[in-house]
């Protein structure tokens, strides 16, 4: 299809409250603002006089925050702990206008939270508070009972595994869902992590980096070379029977390989766009909600991979972790189309 700016505006329109269930590690990203001018006497460090405090939605609640940025309806799944900074996490959701039904406390957990001081807008340290050993049983049976009703009574558009190696995506957990989903036709699209990444399969997209890939397959070789790096692919497609894989090549953009036949596999290289990077940190979802909108529209794999590239470099040029801005990543993909023709 040619994404003509008729079609672009119809897909983006077509964004709209599309339902969309995360399933994943949910955090508070606490942000600690200040202006630094001098090194402490007590140690080599820099003093930061502090100017702001700030929470925000982290893990796979920006992905949900992504969703609905690109006018989704998300519906976040994931376990919290029974604690302040479970209630802060609360409020974030309210305040966003996000919904909570599929969000469960618990009194085993404690919430993830990363602390980030940014002193003259750098980041210059983080300090994680967590739990990241697998939910207990109880715990389990809960959530899989939310998400089960969850897909029971909304007409989810697809599911998106958001894996932080907090805990949450178990395996138990992964297989469950993942049958769910393939009975009810539901596709799964999965942002992973190096412990649970072979337990993904039979499912629509995959979202890993070189370095996620790398672990992944146990690879020693380097996948900086074409070459390995669509071998490593195939064997991947093949392995865990995925219908097309997404790698983030950092700087140097995506390549996104879909399956045509059992042992044929499509791939396009998608350079990336060059921006005054400020902070790396979301960007990852920020690709895999767009990817995921995109799948769900019916786009070609060469579409989502440009679209969802495009997404990742614009949130790369602020500070912090954020959401996408929709009417900002409709016009820059215009003007790239543009450029092209």
């Amino acid at each position: 299809m040619m994404l003509t700016k008729d079609t672009c505006h119809k897909i983006f329109n077509f964004f709209n409250d599309q339902k969309i269930l995360v399933i994943g590690d949910v955090m508070v990203d606490s942000y600690l603002w200040g202006k630094v001018d001098r090194i402490s006497p007590e140690a080599p460090v820099p003093v930061v006089a502090v100017k702001k405090r700030e929470n925000r939605l982290g893990g796979a609640a920006n992905v949900a925050l992504n969703l609905k940025s690109l006018g989704a309806k998300p519906v976040l799944c994931s376990v919290i702990g029974n604690d302040l900074k479970g209630n802060e996490f609360i409020e974030l959701l309210k305040n966003e206008n996000l919904s909570f039904e599929g969000i469960t406390k618990s009194s085993h957990r404690i919430t993830t939270t990363k602390f980030r001081v940014i002193g003259n807008n750098s980041q210059l340290i983080r300090v994680d508070e967590e739990i990241i050993t697998d939910l207990i049983k109880n715990d389990l049976d809960k959530l899989l009972t939310v998400i089960s009703g969850l897909l029971n009574k909304n007409d989810i558009k697809a599911i998106v595994f958001q894996d932080y190696n907090k805990g949450i995506l178990t395996k138990d957990l992964i297989r469950k869902v993942i049958a769910l989903a393939n009975d009810k036709n539901i596709p799964v699209v999965v942002d992973p992590k190096k412990k649970n990444f072979g337990e993904f399969k039979n499912i629509d997209l995959f979202k890993p980096n070189l370095k996620e890939l790398k672990e992944g397959l146990k690879m020693e070789a380097d996948l900086g070379e074409n070459s390995v790096l669509k071998n490593a692919v195939d064997k991947l497609h093949k392995r865990q029977n995925i219908k097309t894989i997404l790698t983030t090549l950092s700087e140097k953009g995506v390549l996104i390989s879909s399956k045509v036949s059992e042992n044929k596999f499509e791939k396009h290289f998608i350079p990336a766009h060059v921006r005054v990077i400020s902070d790396v940190s979301g960007a990852g979802d920020t690709v895999i909600s767009v990817a995921t909108l995109c799948l769900v529209a019916g786009l070609a794999p060469k579409d989502i991979a440009s679209i969802s590239n495009l997404a990742g470099g614009i949130v790369c040029e602020e500070v912090g972790v954020v959401p996408i801005n929709k009417e900002r990543l409709f016009k820059d993909h215009l003007n790239c189309r543009r450029k092209k023709i």
